[in-house]
């Protein structure tokens, strides 16, 4: 199965009571996705999302580019948040979901791959490592960066706040 990327959208009463209450954030994400499993809603509906073993990839990258919000790991931890699978839940707030969002629409998928190989993704030991060792091509990575440009867009337009975590 391996490491997952994953998010939840929350409306703006619903991060400010699950940056307070962990436990009842981790209730209401297993909601929302238990409600939204098979549903296949366009990602500017969806209110869980995950890049699946590209998150570590879409890091690397977007880095590199410089962009401004953290939106693989968070910008902040949930305070007093149980490990959720591989660590704490993070979160960004709906002022970082904006920002996050306009970088999203400035930054094409091409400027995201420009110049970086699978080989570069394997030297810097990029989980799923054996993916870039194979010289697979960057397209899944992409495929997942443009499905985050319209969840993201949605979650700003609703003044959503995001929760991250890694399962």
């Amino acid at each position: 199965m391996g490491m997952i990327g994953e998010y939840a959208r929350l409306t703006a009463a619903e991060f400010e009571r699950a940056v307070g209450d962990p436990d009842w954030a981790y209730e209401r994400v297993q909601e929302l996705s238990e409600q939204e499993w098979d549903a296949g809603l366009p990602w500017d509906q969806a209110r869980c999302h995950d890049t699946d073993k590209m998150w570590h990839a879409l890091d690397f990258l977007l880095r590199r580019v410089g962009f401004p919000v953290d939106v693989v790991f968070g910008e902040q931890r949930i305070p007093g948040a149980d490990d959720w699978s591989y660590g704490p839940p993070r979160c960004l707030t709906p002022d970082q979901v904006r920002t996050a969002a306009e970088a999203f629409a400035a930054t094409p998928p091409a400027r995201l791959t420009e110049g970086v190989t699978p080989a570069d993704l394997a030297a810097a030991e990029i989980y799923p490592t054996i993916v870039w060792e194979r010289g697979e091509p960057l397209d899944e990575v992409s495929a997942h960066y443009e499905a985050l440009v319209p969840y993201f867009r949605a979650a700003a337009r609703d003044g959503d706040g995001v929760l991250l975590w890694i399962s």
